[in-house]
């Protein structure tokens, strides 16, 4: 009896590659640990290349200059907060809650090791790399607080708190969140706010802050 063996056949063309922005999110987490590793000015694109798994030739395509891949890095991260805080799935959450949230995220973006430690790069560099500082104040800081002020804008119409100016005081409400902590683990006097300690700190922000404005 001969038994016929069938032979499977391989797919023509060129194997299946990883697509644009699964590629681009390995090569932001490569140039993130290459960044703190070595600093802006020192951080090597061929190595975060390999790091990530790439060829020079395609992070260049996807990344023409390192500005844009460190500005691609910090818009990642603030992309990350913004998921956390989605206004438009919690949009019936009472005030207080939602204000804890919002600061809970706020404060895990900018209180993490991370984040500290690229704003310390920045700072160290930016006399030399001018556009470090203006990315991470346009992605960062910018985008951050415009959120914010929208989130306190639209409890102001919805008749929840009262405030003359929703941009000074989103500006206020992040600096009492995150400023001493921030200040203190940038140098090195404490380490960075652990969860539990965030969450805590956002209850006590979120009580101020209500005491001075809720209706």
């Amino acid at each position: 009896m001969v038994v016929n063996h069938k032979i499977e056949k391989r797919p023509r063309g060129r194997p299946q590659v990883r697509c644009d922005d699964d590629t681009k999110s390995l090569i932001i987490e490569a140039a993130n640990a290459q960044f703190h590793e070595s600093g802006y000015a020192a951080a090597s694109i061929s190595a975060i290349a390999q790091n990530a798994g790439v060829s020079t030739k395609t992070l260049y395509r996807l990344f023409p200059t390192k500005a844009d891949l460190f500005a691609c890095m910090i818009s990642d991260r603030i992309d990350r907060f913004f998921l956390a805080i989605n206004p438009h799935a919690h949009a019936n959450e009472d005030l207080r809650t939602g204000l804890e949230r919002m600061l809970t995220a706020y404060g895990m973006l900018t209180l993490s090791d991370d984040t500290i430690n690229i704003i310390r790069l920045v700072i160290g560099e930016s006399d030399r790399f001018p556009e470090l500082a203006a990315s991470f104040y346009e992605r960062a800081i910018v985008k951050t607080n415009t959120v914010m002020e929208a989130w306190l804008h639209e409890q102001v119409e919805r008749g929840r708190i009262a405030l003359d100016d929703p941009h000074a005081a989103s500006g206020m409400l992040r600096g009492m969140m995150v400023m001493e902590p921030q200040r203190a683990a940038m140098l090195r006097q404490k380490p960075a706010p652990q969860s539990e300690e965030i969450r805590a700190r956002a209850k006590k922000c979120a009580d101020l802050f209500l005491k001075g404005c809720a209706v």
